[in-house]
């Protein structure tokens, strides 16, 4: 199984335990060195992962399966695909990952999100030293600790009690102001 980590853009909203983002970005490209492969360069197509949608994933730390987050078999991992990547929304567990997470979370520790998967036949496309992602098998997303690799965008983390608080306050007034 490949991992492949990037930076990405993670909102923690404290009062519901939430973190969101992008676990891969689509057409960004990133420098692997692998120890079999060597050094190449890998983009990721839009719709790769459409057909891990409807499978069992799961979000771990650090790729490590007994560090469970969520998943999407019981709700707690929401998966997506648009134009720009794979999105996520995680249900943090009350439980000491997931509050220890929420606290990297929002003192902006974490490295980004990664993600772990396999490529069947056909579902990559080699030229020269470059590799496109066209379909994997995704099996897990995990937030990371260490550095993504795939940089370029930065974790922003939006959280605390006046989320909590104002949040519905903001969300009525704009049902109001919307009309509804």
């Amino acid at each position: 199984m490949e991992k492949r980590a990037a930076t990405i853009e993670v909102r923690a909203i404290s009062a519901g335990r939430k973190l969101e983002g992008y676990a891969a970005l689509f057409g960004a490209e990133t420098r692997i060195s692998d120890p079999v492969r060597g050094a190449f360069r890998e983009t990721i197509r839009a719709g790769a992962f459409d057909a891990s949608l409807r499978a069992d994933v799961l979000a771990i730390r650090d790729h490590d399966p007994t560090r469970l987050l969520g998943r999407t078999r019981s709700g707690t991992l929401r998966l997506g695909s648009d134009s720009k990547g794979l999105s996520f929304e995680i249900d943090l567990p009350d439980t000491s990952e997931g509050r220890d997470t929420l606290a990297l979370a929002e003192r902006g520790d974490l490295g980004g999100m990664s993600f772990g998967f396999d490529v069947p036949a056909g579902g990559d496309t080699w030229t020269g030293d470059r590799r496109e992602l066209r379909s994997v098998v995704l099996h897990e997303i995990s937030v990371v600790s260490h550095w993504p690799a795939y940089p370029g965008t930065v974790i922003d983390v939006r959280a605390g009690l006046i989320d909590a608080c104002l949040g519905p306050l903001l969300a009525r007034r704009w049902l109001e102001t919307a009309g509804a």
